[in-house]
């Protein structure tokens, strides 16, 4: 019985149509196997470029009518996806030839990995830490608090896992810019919580596959760059209270009940404390910027690639 294609790419754009093109020409070069890709746009108005691409062959173009959301977006995508692997991705990726089929001969050593995260490289090269650990209550706080403005703090450096050289092995979650799925652990979980509108989503889902038993593995022979930012950059205010509030929802919910109020109201300060330095002193609330140069990237086999989301 024919299953689809093996790949469906599930794009997110958001007034994107100057860059969305030539992210599906990288694709094209990414892998092998058959993929079919679906954009959900979620722009108020379809620009020329998003349309254009719209008319490839194996492109499905999708508007909602308002912005879900990214991990909503995602998984209205995902939905009907017939084939063993998804993947996630903004706009704002280019695959290195190779990544995608990288990716997969990585998960056929990985039989309990569920997601499947690429090398990213910013565009000046250097490597970005986009497979970390989970937050806990120390490390997320510091990170939360000191990233910002003192990037080598050992918070944030063991948050970000920035010590040694990368190597494939697991992680607590992965960067949502770029993932590969496997689709029976992105369903099992049920795939992205939509109750994010914008960040944090994607470290919420390694802590489900992680609960679900499912591994996170980070692969950084697998490179794609990472232009960084493009759809956020036209409301980076409302994206930094945005990331705030994903910030909360996630670290509250990680100390729930009547016992533990008084630790989500203190978070919660820490939390506004922040926003308002964050906005004051107009830095990116993603914190610290990578560090790693990327001749530290292993070269793909037979061969010789973002920011927070």
């Amino acid at each position: 019985m024919d299953v689809g294609p093996e790949i469906r790419v599930v794009v997110v754009t958001y007034h994107s149509g100057e860059i969305i093109g030539a992210f599906l020409d990288t694709l094209e070069k990414a892998t092998s196997r058959s993929v079919e890709v679906v954009i959900v746009d979620n722009s108020p108005q379809l620009d020329a470029g998003t349309r254009a691409v719209g008319t490839r062959p194996r492109v499905e173009l999708v508007r909602p009518g308002r912005n879900l959301g990214y991990g909503s977006a995602i998984n209205r995508g995902a939905r009907g996806a017939r084939g063993p692997w998804l993947v996630v991705a903004n706009a704002d990726i280019a695959f290195a030839p190779g990544a995608l089929d990288d990716l997969i001969v990585a998960a056929e050593r990985w039989p309990r990995g569920g997601a499947f995260g690429p090398g990213i490289t910013n565009p000046d090269g250097a490597l970005y830490p986009s497979a970390r650990n989970l937050p806990s209550l120390g490390r997320g706080v510091g990170h939360a608090l000191l990233g910002w403005c003192w990037p080598t703090n050992p918070w944030t450096v063991s948050y970000r896992r920035e010590r040694g050289a990368p190597r494939e092995t697991t992680a607590g979650w992965l960067s949502g810019s770029c993932q590969l799925l496997r689709r029976e652990a992105f369903e099992a979980v049920g795939g992205f919580d939509e109750s994010y509108f914008m960040f944090m989503e994607d470290v919420d889902l390694g802590q489900r596959l992680g609960q679900a038993s499912w591994q996170s593995v980070y692969v950084p022979s697998a490179v794609v760059e990472h232009l960084g930012g493009h759809s956020t950059k036209r409301s980076s205010r409302r994206m930094v209270l945005a990331h705030h509030r994903s910030m909360f929802r996630y670290l509250s919910r990680q100390y729930p009940g009547p016992a533990k109020a008084p630790l989500r109201l203190l978070l919660g300060v820490g939390l506004g404390l922040r926003l308002l330095l964050v906005l004051a002193f107009a830095k990116d609330s993603a914190g610290a910027r990578a560090t790693r140069p990327a001749h530290l990237l292993p070269t793909r086999s037979g061969a010789g690639a973002a920011g927070d989301r």
